[in-house]
């Protein structure tokens, strides 16, 4: 038996939104995964690191993993930045028990980190990366690894409830600026790729969900102020089955020069 719209909304409202353990998603929506394994990746580049550092590390489990995927060869100085301060919370007792010291700095700001305190810096979604404050924290010969969030990623939703977006908006996050403003920093990319990848809702919850922990797609997003959109969204969904978008993601593996 369907469960009705206002069920499915007060669901996706109640769910707790803190980390970026997408686990409850499972059955309800799914997303392909770029095929060069980020995590796995990452856990590859912190078995030769001395002193990593992860920014803006969410919850910090996709650093927890690479952690996990690395050892015993793990770092021998491990820390993480993060702004939100539930999730700062969250990193700190995940990770804690990895040595990692977890610090809370917010995204915009400078990395609270001496110059050339690092050799190698990760981050998976960053809002968006501060290339000079990576030059910075990087020792020379160091190298910056990180799987950014593509231009116009999930715009099929973001449009469905905010209308058609001006090109400067859809492109913001376009690699080829970022590969610009690193190279302006004084880095070297040695490595860009990128991808396209197909998402599917199966149900309104899920949508309310994720916009409520993804909360750049539709600033201040609630149910409330959306339901229209929302009810329309799910008699395409029970009509058609799913509602289909797609995420983009590009990975950066930046040098800075010895």
């Amino acid at each position: 038996m369907n469960r009705s719209f206002e069920d499915l909304v007060a669901e996706g409202a109640a769910v707790p939104t803190e980390g970026w353990d997408f686990s409850w998603f499972e059955g309800r929506a799914d997303e392909e995964r770029p095929s060069w394994g980020y995590a796995v990746s990452a856990g590859e580049r912190l078995a030769g690191a001395e002193a990593t550092l992860d920014i803006q590390t969410g919850g910090g489990e996709v650093f927890d993993f690479a952690l996990a995927t690395a050892a015993p060869a793990r770092p021998v100085l491990a820390a993480a930045t993060e702004g939100w301060p539930p999730n700062v919370a969250k990193a700190t007792a995940l990770l804690r028990p990895r040595g990692v010291v977890v610090v809370a700095a917010a995204d915009d700001a400078p990395l609270p980190f001496a110059d050339e305190a690092f050799d190698l810096v990760l981050s998976r979604h960053p809002v968006r990366p501060y290339w000079e404050e990576i030059a910075r924290v990087l020792r020379p010969g160091g190298t910056y690894f990180a799987q950014h969030v593509g231009p116009a990623s999930v715009f099929e939703l973001v449009e469905h409830f905010l209308g058609p977006l001006p090109e400067e908006v859809r492109f913001v996050r376009d690699p080829g600026r970022e590969r610009a403003d690193a190279e302006a920093a004084g880095l070297e990319v040695a490595g860009l790729r990128a991808e396209r990848l197909r998402m599917e809702f199966h149900d309104i919850a899920a949508v309310v969900h994720f916009l409520r922990k993804v909360v750049w797609m539709v600033p201040g997003f609630t149910a409330e102020a959306y339901g229209p959109q929302l009810r329309a969204l799910h008699e395409r969904i029970e009509r058609d089955g799913s509602f289909v978008a797609h995420s983009t993601r590009h990975l950066f593996d930046v040098r800075k020069p010895g």
